[in-house]
């Protein structure tokens, strides 16, 4: 994100803080540095009786220093130096009772905070050095002590814009993080969206789809066997827009209310004894051999496996050419640690050479991992692939 932009902003988007426009950090010092500077000349050459020549002059050289600060934003650099060499200048022009250098200190800082840092110390320490020396060789007057004074508030102003300069930093890293933390979450979000949908769409429209196939090669040779394909197409058109409907409402955040239907809950490890049903027929096979013996994980870690099954279904379906598929659900328990592990197993045509990681395959491998576990995906022994998700019992820690 580009920084001026960020510089543009009214209120900090890391907090609450008020940050000016940036006409008023431009002109407030101008209008402050004029105001005090050109007054205060004035003021000074009446009282101890200057020329008027050189009152003019100091006037405006005070004038001149206040009014380079316009281009501060811009040069900040030059505008430094031009007020260090009209300040110094100005050590040279009677009175020897200068004013405030409020320009001076304006640009210091806003040099420093602006990264001109090495102008304004070659600047303001040439300045500063000159007038040591000039001071030395010709008798001003000048008190020490005005000296030390001047030389600390110096060192002050270059202090005070590197603590600006610093926070300015700070904060800006802290909206570049939030802003990356918007766009992670948001593109987060919308991967979640798209995995439930495609875990919903993707086993509804593949099922679809090849009972649509079988009604049209049926339909006239076997109007029953077609019919029967033609009420599944309607079962499973009904059955998927529960689901998306159930998934928007969700993802909506919606509550049931008597106006609206209860949300269709999560799939469950329960629900694969439907979902095998569905999926046995038209050539396939499928089996499910429940091995947990009434031990049930939390209900996240049921829905993650659940989907997992269903996608690989779907993808033996859709790719595989396989005539059988089984589910195996065990309950792992180690030494250190208690898994549930969900192996889908089909006699296809496998993955090939060089096996390509699809929606389907990306979106199993997501979920193992938002729960804490992994997937793998191995040819089986004599044809076909083997799909093994290992999750945790408890779910993610």
């Amino acid at each position: 994100m580009p920084r001026e932009s960020l510089s543009n902003a009214r209120w900090d988007e890391s907090g609450p803080r008020f940050r000016p426009p940036p006409a008023v950090t431009l002109y407030v010092p101008v209008v402050l540095a004029f105001l005090i500077q050109v007054p205060a000349t004035i003021a000074i050459s009446a009282w101890l009786h200057v020329a008027p020549q050189y009152g003019a002059l100091s006037t405006a050289l005070a004038a001149a220093s206040a009014l380079a600060l316009l281009a501060a934003r811009r040069w900040p650099g030059a505008t430094v130096t031009v007020v260090a060499a009209l300040t110094l200048a100005d050590l040279f022009v009677p009175p020897d009772a200068s004013p405030p250098f409020v320009a001076l200190a304006f640009a210091i800082v806003g040099a420093v905070v602006r990264r001109a840092r090495l102008w304004a110390l070659i600047s303001v320490g040439t300045a500063w050095l000159i007038g040591i020396i000039a001071i030395g060789l010709v008798d001003t007057g000048v008190h020490p002590f005005r000296i030390a004074l001047t030389t600390l508030g110096l060192a002050a102003c270059f202090a005070i814009g590197e603590g600006m300069r610093r926070r300015l930093d700070r904060g800006f890293e802290r909206r570049v993080q939030l802003q990356e933390r918007r766009r992670t979450a948001e593109q987060d979000e919308r991967t979640r969206i798209a995995r439930e949908l495609h875990d919903v769409l993707a086993h509804s429209l593949s099922q679809i789809a090849v009972q649509s196939g079988v009604g049209l090669h049926l339909f006239d040779k076997e109007p029953e066997r077609a019919r029967e394909a033609l009420a599944s197409i309607r079962t499973l058109s009904a059955t998927g827009l529960d689901e998306v409907r159930g998934v928007l409402s969700f993802l909506r955040g919606d509550e049931a209310s008597p106006r609206t239907a209860p949300l269709t809950p999560q799939p469950q490890l329960a629900d694969l004894a439907p979902l095998v049903v569905q999926r046995t027929g038209l050539g396939l096979t499928v089996t499910l051999d429940d091995r947990l013996g009434g031990a049930l994980p939390p209900s996240a870690v049921q829905t993650t496996a659940y989907r997992i099954a269903q996608e690989a279904l779907t993808n033996v379906v859709r790719h595989s050419g396989a005539s059988t598929a089984s589910i195996t659900l065990e309950h792992a328990v180690g030494p250190d640690s208690e898994e549930l592990v969900v192996t889908i197993e089909d006699d296809g045509t496998g993955l090939g050479s060089a096996p390509s990681e699809g929606a389907g395959i990306r979106g199993m491998r997501e979920r193992a991992e938002l729960a804490g576990g992994e997937l793998t995906l191995t040819p089986a022994e004599r044809a076909g692939t083997v799909v093994i998700a290992r999750l945790p019992w408890a779910g993610a820690s």
